[in-house]
């Protein structure tokens, strides 16, 4: 008698179960990633669509929002290996009830709902919160340097930009003495150079300005205000020791000012250079008013860890710094050198991620500081906001 296998045969016809919900088992991750997006309010995104009737049907948004969740969870990120997994993976099967929408549908429903998606991964760790899936008991935390758009050799300082920006001049007065010779180039045009041809452009000036003057009346001002650093110890995540701890914060609330601004970064390279110049100089402002802050706080003759009284003369002064120190890159104004071990800097940033002990993330952050500092103390602080709660 001969040895006995289990037989494949790959011409067998044979069929699915005819239920989605026994392709997979009740315990699985898919069934808890469809909960948790049946309950999220995704309003939001129903509203980007047509609702007459016209048009080519898209795939149901919660169906998408759902593929996306669990793919993330699974650590796909790509929308190729996205569209891959909707055919030969069951589970995603599951999650798209056997449809299968292609990488440029499932990248361009990522790119149109992207701040609804955000607010939407928000949600489902409150879920997970409420539901016990999130605890403070351990939580880990790691992160990895990104690469920024930008070549470190674009870090300039104070006085760099500042040469960059007189070359810039002077090139300029080279183009224009190209451009209008012995003239001064500012001299009238051929239209305004008789009586009645004033006064129709004029006219038409007029009417273009009362336009102008129309529409910005309804639009929101922008003006640029001063930078003001308000500091509390009391508020500090780390230990509120020294100067340092206290141009620390002040640089933070600075990012977070920036944060919220949200400006683009200019095309022009010139207003590239005047824009590093005035970050610069912005910083400069911030860690004097820092240092002035701290001052004021020293002289009150309460110590740093409040357990003993200090004389106001003990407060050593401050000298001043006129010219801001420091790089900004002129690419990317944001971005700073990190260092990585055993290579040479990055110019990027620094993500972070904590989860916790059931793989959930809890936190995470990308920003220009040095690693693990940051989100960890954000992290400590909310944890401390909770427990006196």
């Amino acid at each position: 008698m001969g040895a006995r296998f289990i037989g494949c045969d790959r011409d067998q016809v044979f069929l699915m179960p005819p239920s989605v919900r026994d392709w997979v088992p009740e315990g699985h991750l898919v069934w808890t990633v469809l909960d948790a997006v049946a309950e999220l309010d995704l309003s939001a995104m129903y509203a980007e669509y047509r609702d007459d009737g016209r048009g080519r049907p898209a795939y149901e948004p919660s169906m998408m929002v759902a593929l996306l969740l669990y793919a993330y969870a699974r650590g796909s990120r790509s929308s190729r290996a996205i569209e891959r997994a909707c055919i030969e993976d069951v589970a995603f099967r599951v999650v798209t009830g056997n449809l299968a929408p292609d990488h440029s549908t499932i990248a361009e429903f990522r790119c149109r709902h992207e701040k609804p998606l955000g607010e939407v991964f928000s949600g489902v760790l409150g879920l997970c919160a409420r539901a016990g899936l999130v605890s403070v008991g351990v939580v880990a935390i790691d992160g990895t340097k990104m690469a920024a758009n930008a070549s470190s050799d674009a870090n300039r300082d104070f006085g760099q930009i500042a040469r960059e920006i007189l070359v810039e001049a002077a090139e300029i007065d080279a183009r224009e003495d190209e451009l209008y010779g012995d003239q001064r180039g500012d001299e009238l045009p051929e239209q305004l150079r008789t009586r009645e041809g004033r006064r129709r452009a004029l006219r038409e000036a007029k009417e273009c300005l009362a336009r102008e003057r129309g529409r910005a009346a309804e639009a929101p001002h922008d003006d640029e205000q001063p930078v003001t650093v308000e500091l509390d110890p009391g508020q500090f995540v780390t230990r509120p020791q020294g100067r340092r701890a206290w141009v620390r914060e002040g640089r933070r609330a600075l990012d977070a000012e920036r944060e919220r601004e949200g400006r683009p970064i200019a095309k022009d390279r010139a207003d590239r250079l005047f824009e590093a110049c005035r970050r610069l100089e912005e910083e400069l402002d911030t860690d004097h008013a820092s240092h002035a802050a701290y001052d004021t706080w020293r002289t009150r003759g309460v110590a740093a860890d409040g357990s003993r009284r200090m004389a106001p003369g003990m407060v050593k002064p401050h000298e001043p710094v006129l010219v801001p120190t420091g790089l900004m890159n002129v690419t990317d104004h944001d971005s700073r050198p990190m260092r990585t071990h055993g290579f040479k800097p990055l110019q990027g940033y620094n993500a972070q991620l904590a989860v916790n002990d059931q793989q959930v993330i809890v936190a995470a952050e990308v920003t220009p500081t040095r690693p693990t500092s940051a989100i960890w103390s954000r992290w400590s602080a909310r944890r401390s906001a909770s427990s006196r709660r």
